[in-house]
């Protein structure tokens, strides 16, 4: 088998973050998104992976290489633009060459990964199996409807939901897929929707087997929704210290320092994690906080965080939480008087102010 994974996002969700950086770059528990889709389907036995790229093509493909860190052999697809992943499946008819496959997501994160789902499949003779999740809010995802276990419907996004299963973008296809997709038309936002080329499989009589996910499944698109994962992650995450850690700091719970971080007269309560030649100086760190590589976190508190590379917090006299702060962010206290609060703040930010 080979995997496809979808990478072309834009991000809008998560601007401003994703206004200098590819959606699927931007690190959970201190490791990309996108890694983490590459290590699901390694772990499966699939080392023949595409990857669909569009605006942040350079950056990604910088990011990932060929794929020799996994053992891995990767090749770029460029869509022009997005146009649906039923589309991208279309695109890259010349790299699947008549193999079986799996479809990812490269913004899901899954608990348990994928290992089973690809043997199931590999194993059977179904056409297609989608994997299915029960949510709370339906309307915003593609949603199957089921009858006597089997898939009888699936609609994108609809108004009135026929079920609470929603499709998780974790999908197997045989080649079949790709006379759905060029029998299918673009729906009302002008895309080749991947639930309309399922729907076709259906409506003619091809195998679709449908798996419902018990665990947890996270797809990363709006800042909660990282933090949701982040704090997901770390909870899984075996506790480690390759950094170093002075004797006037207490470190409690599962916490993970990476090589070259520094602990100084400061409190840290996991599950978390400090990133690569981080400092943390008379500090308080609470649980389920992501500190990425290269930042100073100094006489502050913060808790249940994403903090990304090269930024400084330093001298704040509150607790900074809930939040994910992006790349070479600088929040400090200003010793200008009178007392005020001063920002330079990118488009489309929230700041809550006590």
């Amino acid at each position: 088998m080979k995997a496809l994974i979808l990478s072309g996002g834009r991000g809008t969700r998560l601007y401003p973050i994703t206004y200098t950086s590819a959606k699927q770059l931007v690190p959970v528990a201190n490791r990309p998104v996108l890694f983490r889709a590459v290590d699901a389907i390694v772990e499966a036995g699939i080392t023949d992976i595409g990857i669909v790229v569009g605006d942040t093509a350079a950056e990604i493909m910088e990011a990932v290489g060929d794929g020799s860190q996994w053992g891995a052999s990767i090749t770029y697809i460029e869509q022009e633009a997005p146009l649906g992943l039923a589309h991208a499946v279309l695109i890259s008819e010349e790299y699947l060459a008549g193999d079986r496959f799996v479809m990812f997501l490269g913004d899901n994160v899954l608990e348990g990964g994928i290992a089973n789902l690809v043997r199931e499949f590999a194993e059977s003779d179904w056409n297609s199996q989608i994997v299915l999740t029960k949510v709370a809010d339906p309307q915003h995802f593609g949603v199957a409807e089921l009858r006597n276990g089997q898939v009888v419907r699936l609609i994108e996004k609809p108004k009135d939901p026929p079920s609470d299963l929603a499709l998780v973008g974790i999908y197997m296809f045989d080649q079949t897929i790709l006379e759905a997709a060029k029998s299918i038309k673009p729906s009302w936002r002008g895309e080749l929707e991947i639930t309309d080329a399922i729907q076709f499989l259906v409506d003619h009589d091809f195998k679709v087997y449908p798996y419902i996910h018990e665990g947890w499944w996270i797809d990363t698109g709006k800042p909660g929704d990282m933090l949701d994962c982040n704090r997901l992650l770390l909870e899984t995450m075996e506790p480690k210290n390759l950094g170093s850690v002075d004797e006037k700091s207490s470190l409690s719970g599962r916490i993970t320092i990476e090589k070259g971080a520094q602990i100084v007269n400061s409190t840290l309560r996991g599950p978390m994690i400090i990133g690569e030649n981080s400092r943390v100086v008379d500090a308080y760190i609470g649980p389920y906080t992501a500190i990425y590589h290269d930042v100073l976190i100094e006489n502050t508190e913060i808790e249940h965080c994403i903090v990304l590379e090269h930024s400084r917090i330093t001298n704040i006299g509150a607790r900074i939480e809930d939040s994910v702060i992006g790349r070479n962010v600088e929040i400090c206290r200003s010793p200008l008087r009178p007392k005020a609060y001063r920002m330079t703040i990118g488009d489309n930010s929230q700041v809550g102010i006590l």
